[in-house]
């Protein structure tokens, strides 16, 4: 107590109950003028209230130093928004990530082993790169499902299992997609394997070799009738692209450039007949431009401009010989 007989007040309060009364002015004078300019009844215990008596309030239900923890709450939001609004995030987040990492490591977790098994297509840099593992990963952090679901989206990549044994090595089992096909579509031209999956586009020359599909649905499709054409090798042999057409049948292109109508059920009855017109007429060795199978009853040819000018001429030939021969 001091000399009058009054209770003294620590040294270190006034500041902050400075700041808090004048922050609860300020909090009364605004909600008066926003109140007002929405013209909001507020009723008559608050129209009434006399100043000092508001203030009294908000230093009684308010706790001490809540004017500080709402500073630094303003401040760590502000931050937070600034991060995120210049696109900072990720940066951020990677900091992080690489400061665990390098904890982790100097204490003996560093990912000293890699052992990759089942890989033939990608190359060890290409599995880890996708896995997102790189020199700074610590096994100790390192999610193995996180790295096998980004190994999983990579096209290459049908199933993968990722082991972490402590303290440093990481195993890999990977089981890998086949190129099956090239597909063409939209004048694009893709690598696919036998299930469909788009692996990369057509770069490389390796997969010159691989058969060609053509069409919306064919990628999909290709595994099944590949698999039937394969059974008739006088017809595969000489086939240089299958072509799905409307999504319901086949055409095939032959290396010399004849087309074959395929019809769109029994095509399995049609390859043969194709076969054994070529082995008894030498059907692919004529002069002829496309052969549609369509019509279940019959076989229709399609001469080419040659081989029809050719044949209507000896026509002609030979209905004017039957003229002279009448006269």
């Amino acid at each position: 107590m001091d000399g009058a007989g009054r209770l003294a007040r620590s040294l270190r309060s006034p500041r902050p109950q400075t700041d808090l009364k004048a922050a609860a002015i300020g909090a009364g004078m605004l909600l008066r003028e926003w109140l007002a300019s929405k013209r909001v009844v507020t009723g008559p215990s608050l129209e009434r209230e006399p100043p000092h008596r508001l203030i009294a309030m908000i230093e009684r239900y308010i706790p001490r130093r809540a004017g500080i923890a709402a500073t630094v709450l303003i401040l760590l939001g502000s931050t937070g928004f600034g991060v995120v609004k210049g696109g900072h995030l990720e940066e951020l987040t990677s900091a992080l990530s690489d400061t665990r990492n390098a904890i982790a490591n100097s204490v003996g977790f560093r990912i000293t082993t890699v052992a990759i098994n089942g890989r033939k297509q990608l190359t060890q840099d290409e599995v880890l790169a996708t896995g997102g593992v790189n020199g700074r990963s610590s096994l100790l952090f390192l999610d193995a499902a996180t790295v096998r679901d980004k190994l999983k989206a990579n096209p290459w990549i049908a199933d993968a299992t990722v082991l972490k044994f402590y303290p440093g090595q990481l195993q890999i089992d990977i089981v890998e997609r086949t190129a099956f096909a090239l597909w063409q579509q939209d004048g694009r031209l893709s690598v696919i394997a036998d299930d469909g999956a788009v692996l990369e586009p057509y770069v490389s020359r390796r997969f010159l070799s691989l058969p060609l599909v053509v069409g919306k649905g064919a990628e999909t499709r290709a595994r099944d009738f590949l698999a039937l054409l394969a059974r008739y090798p006088q017809v595969n042999s000489v086939t240089k692209a299958v072509i799905f057409v409307g999504e319901r049948r086949w055409n095939l292109r032959l290396k010399d450039g004849l087309d074959i109508r395929l019809p769109e059920n029994d095509v399995g009855n049609a390859l043969a007949s194709l076969s054994r017109l070529d082995k008894e007429e030498k059907l692919f060795s004529r002069d002829i431009v496309a052969v549609d199978m369509r019509l279940p009853d019959r076989l229709t040819v399609q001469l080419s401009d040659e081989a029809a000018k050719a044949r209507e001429e000896l026509f002609k030939d030979k209905k004017s010989k039957k003229k002279a021969g009448d006269a």
